[in-house]
């Protein structure tokens, strides 16, 4: 998560996207892909940080399916991105910080677990949820003018 975490931090910082990291790991602990939200520096509504590490996991397997895959993000998925961890059958999502707003892997929605599917994933939330909950608040915070928090803020 450490990992996801930097790369939230690139791309804010180098491509001022909102800060959001994922990593996807295979069954034996290799790194398959990575990826940080790119879709207002590539004006592509669905290059979030989970959709880009998982297309370069797919290239790199030559397979559109990520089977035995646990897949590092620093925000609860968005439904967009859940449907694509199940149609990738990864099996297993560590998120961070949870999103009362959008989140579909059990905040808002549950469709990772979602037992009409055909797979689901596991799910376990709030691994260093704090770290990822400051940066994505202070990123809207400074966009908005508004002083940053610190750690003991939240």
């Amino acid at each position: 998560m450490r990992h996801a975490l930097a790369l939230a931090d690139r791309a804010q910082h180098e491509f001022d996207e909102i800060p959001v990291g994922a990593v996807l790991v295979g069954a034996d602990g290799e790194l398959l892909g990575e990826g940080w939200n790119l879709n207002i520096a590539n004006h592509d509504p669905s290059a979030h940080a989970e959709i880009v590490a998982m297309r370069e996991a797919g290239k790199r397997l030559g397979n559109h399916r990520l089977i035995g895959a646990t897949l590092y993000v620093t925000l609860e998925p968005c439904a967009m991105c859940a449907m694509a961890l199940v149609h990738a059958r990864i099996a297993r999502l560590v998120f961070a910080a949870a999103d009362p707003k959008t989140g579909a892997c059990g905040s808002v929605f549950d469709l990772v677990g979602d037992p009409r599917h055909n797979h689901r994933v596991e799910v376990l939330g709030g691994l260093l949820a704090q770290d990822a909950s400051l940066r994505l608040t202070n990123y809207f915070r400074a966009k908005r003018g508004r002083p940053l928090l610190t750690p003991g803020d939240l």
